[in-house]
């Protein structure tokens, strides 16, 4: 089975979550957006959001590039952690795309918490190899069964001798392993697409493995796609999702919806202004039939972009709201 039937889950109360936090940036070409917000559910609700915090960042960067975009966070052992990508691309001076993936930080930023509320970090932590070209879009999974993380992200890879990274190159999916967030194992590529790929995330549902990712807009571009695993390796059951409504979106997040039966595939666009999540829904999240949701059907503050959903029980509700409301 890859879900729960609507009656299991309300015969079975226990497993519906008091709420969901949403951890993301804000899109401010005027401001600073590029920082740490939290946004929070309406209830168990996944499709009702408002921003946290009287609005404000929660978290934020004074070091490295002092830009926080991409943030994900990850339920661990006995800790929550944010890991996000260094990169300050408003306030920073013209855009300089290609000078980022060539020479932008190597590190992630790192924020630890016991409670969702006391945070230590950031921590600036070097991950990827001196051949990357920059460290984008980090996802963190606790595989409980190793007591280990497996984080991934996405850096652009240039050949050994070509040390300024002018040559040729294009970016990958990359994982390391790590138990502290201090040491991380060499990261090895986990997938190449020949052309540049990015935003990937990787789920477990019903013992099956899905993962999303985005190849970069170009000629026959597969734009932002699903993968299934099976015994021989990952096979694609959908791609351009999302471009029947926008040419842009990228930074694809699965969510349950636990109230309707369904599961949720966020999207976030940007074609124009304001920017952030869009949403498409689905009963069977191995299926890549994905249909999008009304305007009504699914309400989010402006430019909430690229980030991470994490359900929460009672009391990690009542704590969150009671710190951030």
């Amino acid at each position: 089975m890859t879900r729960l039937t609507r009656t299991a889950r309300q015969a079975d109360l226990v497993h519906l979550p008091a709420g969901h936090l949403l951890v993301h940036f804000v899109e401010d070409p005027e401001g600073h957006g590029e920082q740490i917000y939290f946004s929070l559910s309406d209830g168990a609700d996944p499709t009702r959001w408002t921003r946290a915090n009287g609005g404000a960042p929660v978290l934020g960067s004074r070091i490295g590039t002092t830009g926080a975009r991409d943030p994900h966070i990850v339920r661990g052992d006995g800790e929550f952690v944010i890991t996000a990508t260094d990169l300050r691309v408003w306030g920073a001076g013209p855009h300089r795309w290609d000078e980022w993936t060539r020479t932008g930080s190597r590190s992630l930023l790192v924020w630890r918490s016991p409670d969702l509320v006391t945070w230590s970090g950031p921590a600036l932590v070097e991950v990827a190899p001196p051949t990357a070209g920059m460290t984008w879009a980090p996802e963190a999974r606790w595989v409980a069964a190793d007591g280990e993380y497996r984080v991934s992200w996405s850096s652009a890879l240039y050949a050994d001798d070509d040390p300024q990274h002018r040559g040729l190159g294009h970016s990958r999916i990359l994982e390391a392993r790590t138990r502290d967030f201090r040491t991380f194992s060499p990261a090895e590529v986990v997938l190449d697409i020949g052309r540049p790929v990015m935003d990937a995330r990787v789920y477990e549902i019903g013992g099956r493995m899905v993962r999303f990712a985005k190849e970069e807009p170009g000629p026959e571009s597969l734009g932002v796609f699903q993968e299934v695993a099976t015994a021989d390796g990952w096979t694609r059951v959908a791609s351009g999702i999302g471009t029947d409504r926008h040419e842009h979106v990228e930074g694809a997040m699965l969510v349950e919806d636990p109230l309707r039966d369904r599961w949720l595939l966020w999207l976030d666009q940007y074609d124009r202004m304001p920017q952030g999540f869009v949403a498409y829904a689905c009963d069977d999240a191995l299926s890549g039939r994905w249909t999008p949701l009304e305007d009504g059907e699914f309400t989010v503050p402006p430019n909430t972009k690229h980030g991470a959903v994490l359900p929460l029980d009672e009391q990690e509700w009542q704590r969150v709201q009671a710190a951030y409301r």
